[in-house]
């Protein structure tokens, strides 16, 4: 017992982790975007029935009220951008409930930034130059490489993501040996797309490459806009490093009534799951009525980023205290 107090990475992975957020520092510094910081505990949280929260008790006589540990600083950041606060970026903890393995941890880093007047590509190469840079001691040979959602997924699996054949996921599955996922996935496209997606085509985007996945089905994006010459597509990409997911970003969605009804969406699908209650974020809907710019946003996962960039299989080496040593 005399060693419970250490942490769990080492004295170098601690100096690389602060040589990476300083390159992320000097990367905007350039580019003269706004570091900012919001808070962590908040009145409200997103309505995503895939996110779960930790919910917090805030005891202020005579009245008590709860807090939410914020899965992203995404609300708070867009009521900057209300605010006309111009492009700005924030490294902060993030937290998700029931989150820990190789890749998690329920208190994670993250990176976010909103570019105003940025469509969805000129974001993504954007990341791809972020990324570039601060891979390019360690892998000088990376590339990117833009593929579209729909691309990938029918060449991994010869089916069509904007179709929902029941029948021919099922075949699917059970040709792979995936006995459970019927049960698991039950008549859900959007989760039958994050199943076969996660199992079959994610672990094929290797090689020295930064892959950029574009044009997700609408059914997946929560807060993106709807592609305005395909309704079946969002502007919405994810970015991939060795099989790893990186990273979420959107071009994003404005519209605070359009926005209001998939909340709506979102909490009566939690009702049908009796997942937990949640109420729709009134502040950051207000910031939408008020007028978001037209931007592009994206989050990043430093932890995972930390791990590709020092060659560690285990999200436990880059941390000094992971939850089970907190």
């Amino acid at each position: 017992m005399s060693n419970i107090w250490r942490p769990t990475c080492s004295l170098e992975q601690l100096r690389a982790r602060a040589a990476m957020l300083a390159g992320i520092r000097r990367f905007f510094a350039d580019r003269q975007v706004l570091e900012v910081e919001t808070p962590l505990l908040c009145g409200a949280t997103g309505t995503d029935p895939q996110l779960h929260f930790f919910r917090s008790q805030f005891d202020f006589p005579p009245q008590s009220r709860d807090l939410f540990l914020q899965t992203s600083p995404e609300f708070a950041m867009k009521r900057l951008l209300a605010a006309g606060s111009g492009c700005i970026y924030q490294i902060c903890k993030a937290f998700r409930n029931g989150e820990a393995g190789r890749y998690h941890n329920p208190e994670f880093t993250i990176l976010e930034w909103y570019r105003v007047g940025f469509d969805m590509k000129q974001l993504m190469a954007e990341v791809g130059e972020l990324l570039l840079s601060l891979f390019s001691a360690a892998r000088p040979d990376l590339a990117i490489e833009c593929s579209s959602y729909r691309e990938v997924f029918v060449a991994r699996t010869g089916l069509d993501p904007l179709v929902f054949d029941l029948s021919g996921y099922r075949a699917f599955a059970a040709a792979h040996g995936a006995c459970e996922a019927g049960e698991l996935c039950g008549d859900d496209h959007s989760l039958w797309l994050d199943f076969i997606f996660s199992l079959y085509v994610q672990p094929a985007l290797i090689g020295d490459r930064v892959h950029l996945i574009h044009g997700y089905p609408a059914i997946q994006s929560s807060l993106a806009r709807i592609d305005a010459d395909d309704a079946r597509l969002s502007q919405r990409f994810e970015v991939f490093v060795d099989g790893v997911e990186l990273g979420n970003g959107f071009y994003e969605l404005t519209d605070a009534d359009e926005q209001e009804r998939r909340f709506d969406r979102e909490i009566a699908y939690r009702s049908s799951q009796e997942l937990p209650v949640v109420n729709k974020d009134q502040r950051f809907l207000a910031a939408l009525r008020e007028g978001v710019p037209d931007c592009s946003g994206v989050a990043l996962g430093l932890d995972r980023l930390l791990m590709l960039l020092t060659d560690c299989k285990a999200i436990d080496q880059v941390l000094a205290f992971p939850v089970a040593h907190a």
